[in-house]
């Protein structure tokens, strides 16, 4: 349980929380939204402690005994050691481990039968239970099934975490968030670095999740398949709704309409009450009358509805015109290490274009979207701007936009513009920024409130070619859909990376799909690209099928190869057969062995004997580990068998 009683909390002049009361119950996952600046990071960080409410409490009963898993919005560094290692350390196996290798070791060197022995071999029994409970030895294997859900390949388990870009980084955090089992997991934006296979993955993954899950999300669809229960934070208080985002959306308007339809029929019996007050103020034969109606408007409670949120506008100045030609790509490559992430590409971008770069996480959109902005130097080949282009680039990480020791006043101060004080002050507000909350330092501001600074600052630049990379990972919907707006109706040329479809295809013009270390042009919407991708997918699988029909007619010749080429597969598919059962005799073998194992490690007496434990320990690790391969080669040979029933099937098929 978590619980939340009478928390207030200000910023400054800024009123966040107004008596928040809420009882989250245990294994609910719930769905944390309202508008950017409404404090639900804070709330998160307020659970966590990392905040101190005003006044109030939240109270997680037993919480030295709860493990709590964080995820936060922005982009984190992360250890340089490898991926592995990495997330053997932020779970505690390798703390596990170590406390082990530490107890054995003392174990060697005291004497038995004495209390010093005694009191080590109580500790490393305790240590050996722990790490069993936490299935210590079959934590690599579930680390690699976690990895690959999220994009990962077998060579990156040994790259260094220091080596990954700013999303694969964010990855592995929820990687080793997942791998912690949290009692309570808090996650801020967590799709924001996924790619669309990996989206799907982790929704899978948490809806069969056993623990409490809080989610701040502004994607629909993401909430809609995973959350039971939405939070809305809006106007200082917190809103419960049953179900998930879309039934919230429907259940929000009808309670707003209820309350608007009530507050109508209060208005009207206040100026009835008011009216008949009035009439009779001065009568004395009514006086008691008056009196009792004066006081029952004292005691009404006026119905109010939330105020509406002040609407952020955004227009970008109109520009000086560049050449017709802003950018051109010439052999351009790229790598890191031995990865090679651009291979020759040739292209130009055009005066108004506003073109997508999409692919998969790992294709290199953000390593290009750098390499057209000039902040990174290409391994071959070269970007060449037309004349008189001005550029401004938006990078995905904030700490590149920002300088959080600054307040949001110096850093806007910090452009070089022609706009007065006056205008930055109207900017400022136009983008919810008023009064004192101009003097907030940049580090204590939300994502949706450092995206927002380091759009405005663009604004204020002279600029005419925008280089934009993941723009609205923190927007909310409000504000991604004026952002929208306001990049179609800029009369420059705009270079954009997103995964978010809805918000391209109004925009976009020109597709340029990264894949394989290739870039593939589509001139069109993202629509159009999804459209003529899945066409270029059907022909060519079209073009295989007429590849592989046979003649009508087939000669004596091929008859016998057909012939021959089914008793192969025949006794192909009986070899496998053979190795399977092979397979599964030895995993119910292995399976036996481990249960007496496990058996024998909850019996008292063995306890007794640390040497024994040991032994016990040592082997139930190589079961563990000889158990895991078996598994593997079990699920390999039924992968091949059904291989050799499609085979079959197809042969079959074409013989008659």
């Amino acid at each position: 349980m978590i619980y939340i009683r009478n928390v207030s909390l200000s910023f400054l002049d800024k009123k966040l929380f107004d008596n928040i009361n809420w009882t989250i119950h245990p294994k609910s996952c719930i769905g944390l939204v309202g508008d950017n600046g409404t404090g639900k990071t804070t709330l998160l960080r307020a659970i966590l402690e990392q905040v101190h409410p005003d006044s109030g409490l939240i109270d997680i009963p037993n919480r030295r005994q709860k493990t709590i898993g964080y995820l936060p919005q922005d982009l984190v560094e992360l250890e340089p050691v490898n991926l592995i290692d990495f997330l053997k350390n932020k779970s505690g196996i390798a703390a596990l481990e170590e406390s082990i290798k530490f107890l054995e070791h003392q174990m060697s060197q005291a004497k038995q039968h004495t209390p010093e022995y005694s009191r080590i071999a109580k500790a490393y029994s305790a240590e050996m239970a722990h790490f069993n409970a936490r299935d210590g030895y079959a934590f690599e294997a579930k680390a690699k099934q976690i990895l690959k859900g999220f994009g990962f390949q077998e060579s990156d388990f040994v790259r260094n975490c220091e080596l990954f870009s700013g999303g694969w980084k964010m990855r592995i955090l929820l990687a080793s968030i997942l791998l912690a089992q949290p009692d309570i997991m808090l996650l801020d934006e967590p799709t924001n670095h996924l790619d669309t296979e990996s989206m799907e993955w982790l929704e899978s993954y948490l809806r069969e999740y056993p623990g409490t899950i809080i989610v701040i999300s502004h994607d629909r669809f993401f909430l809609d398949k995973i959350v039971t229960q939405i939070a809305e934070l809006a106007s200082r208080h917190i809103h419960i709704y049953k179900g998930n985002y879309s039934h919230y959306l429907q259940e929000k308007e009808r309670r707003h309409a209820a309350l608007r339809k009530e507050q109508e029929l209060q208005k009207a019996q206040i100026r009835k009450i008011e009216e008949f007050v009035e009439r009779f103020r001065y009568k004395a034969t009514k006086a008691s009358q008056v009196q009792s109606r004066v006081k029952m408007l004292e005691k009404f409670d006026a119905i109010t509805l939330d105020a509406k949120t002040k609407a952020v506008t955004m227009k970008f100045p109109d520009c000086k015109k560049s050449a017709k030609e802003v950018v051109k790509v010439i052999d351009l490559s790229h790598n890191y290490g031995e990865l090679k992430v651009i291979n020759n590409f040739n292209f130009s971008l055009f005066r108004s274009d506003k073109v997508a770069f999409v692919g998969v996480n790992g294709s290199g959109k953000s390593t290009l979207s750098r390499l057209l902005s000039l902040g990174e130097k290409p391994a071959a080949g070269k970007v060449q701007y037309g004349n008189d282009v001005n550029m401004a680039f938006f990078s995905q990480e904030s700490s590149q936009n920002l300088s959080y020791e600054k307040t949001i006043w110096e850093e806007v101060n910090s452009v070089v513009t022609l706009a007065s004080d006056q205008e930055k002050r109207n900017l400022l507000g136009a983008f919810l920024f008023s009064g004192d909350d101009i003097y907030k330092p940049i580090s204590v501001l939300s994502g949706g409130e450092k995206s927002r600074i380091a759009l405005l600052k663009i604004l204020l630049l002279d600029t005419n070619f925008l280089v934009l990379d993941e723009p609205t990972n923190h927007l909310d919907l409000k504000t991604k859909s004026i952002f929208q707006d306001a990049l179609i109706n800029y009369n420059g040329t705009v270079v954009i990376v997103s995964h978010d479809r809805y918000f391209l295809d109004r925009l976009v013009n020109k597709v340029f799909e990264l894949k394989d270390g290739a870039i593939n042009y589509y001139s069109g919407n993202y629509s159009y690209f999804i459209e003529k991708r899945t066409e270029f997918i059907c022909m060519k699988e079209d073009k295989s099928r007429l590849l592989e029909r046979e003649p009508a007619f087939k000669s004596k010749v091929q008859k016998r190869l057909e012939a021959e080429e089914r008793n192969s597969l025949a006794k192909t598919k009986n070899a496998w057969k053979k190795e399977l059962a092979a397979v599964e005799k030895k995993i119910e073998l292995l399976e036996a062995r481990k249960t007496e194992l496990e058996t024998a490690l909850c019996n008292p007496q063995i306890h007794k004997d640390v040497n024994r434990i040991k032994i016990i320990n040592k082997e139930l690790k190589g079961m563990n580990s000889e158990l895991d391969h078996s598994y593997t080669a079990w699920t390999k040979i039924n992968s091949q068998l059904d291989q050799l029933d499609i085979v079959n099937a197809e042969n079959s098929s074409s013989q008659h």
